[in-house]
């Protein structure tokens, strides 16, 4: 993958991602791992090869499918793209609305997600009047509302402090245990260290596979 005329971000990248797995992906600033999140949820194309998801074959598929796949893949985005325009509960219950859920069958689920993030106090607050951090785990909240096939996290843990770090993976895991597919991007070496989960290590457009670290400490 490159962009315009510009060198390979990505080079010869040979990745497969078992349903169900969970992995981190870590790699120095520039090294392309927003770059793969894009491929993987369709925000971008590969500039040779292909990207097969639920067993398709995303360059044979038609435009129109896309937005369809696009809703079983949940994403935390580094620059977040909240609507500034809806309120926290809003926000996160967009994805519900747009499958065509009613808010009755929702609300109660919203709410305790909200709450789980440290947002359950501020449901009605407009994302403009929430902190930095409040607006990554809105964010998340969002992102994980629908308990999606595959969850793409571009750092999600860079803006909240340690202990709402933890409380974070400790969501991503119950998701993951539900079935979802896991995978997060991240400079956090003590939570990738402290995860007992295998890593793919991004630099100079090359992924390689690393084994899950040794087990430190308990985070579940």
């Amino acid at each position: 993958m490159r962009y315009g005329r510009g060198p390979d971000i990505l080079t010869n990248l040979n990745l497969s991602l078992a349903p169900g797995s969970f992995h981190f992906v870590t790699g120095p600033s520039g090294a392309g791992k927003t770059s793969l999140l894009k491929l993987i949820y369709l925000a971008a194309k590969p500039s040779k090869g292909h990207v097969h998801l639920f067993g398709r074959d995303m360059a044979q598929a038609p435009a129109s499918a896309r937005p369809k796949l696009r809703r079983r893949i949940g994403v935390v985005f580094q620059d977040l793209v909240l609507l500034e325009h809806l309120s926290a509960f809003d926000n996160t219950a967009l994805p519900l609305r747009i499958a065509g859920r009613k808010p009755a069958d929702y609300r109660t689920d919203v709410a305790e997600l909200l709450s789980w993030v440290g947002l359950g106090q501020r449901m009605n607050a407009m994302p403009p009047t929430l902190a930095g951090g409040e607006r990554q785990r809105l964010a998340i909240a969002r992102a994980v509302v629908n308990r999606p096939e595959i969850l793409l996290a571009d750092e999600p843990t860079g803006n909240v402090d340690h202990e709402m770090a933890l409380r974070i993976f400790r969501l991503f895991v119950e998701l993951n245990r539900l079935g979802t597919t896991v995978l997060i991007a991240t400079h956090d070496q003590d939570l990738i260290a402290r995860s007992g989960r295998p890593v793919l290590h991004l630099e100079n457009g090359r992924i390689t596979a690393r084994p899950a670290p040794a087990l430190q400490g308990n985070l579940l």
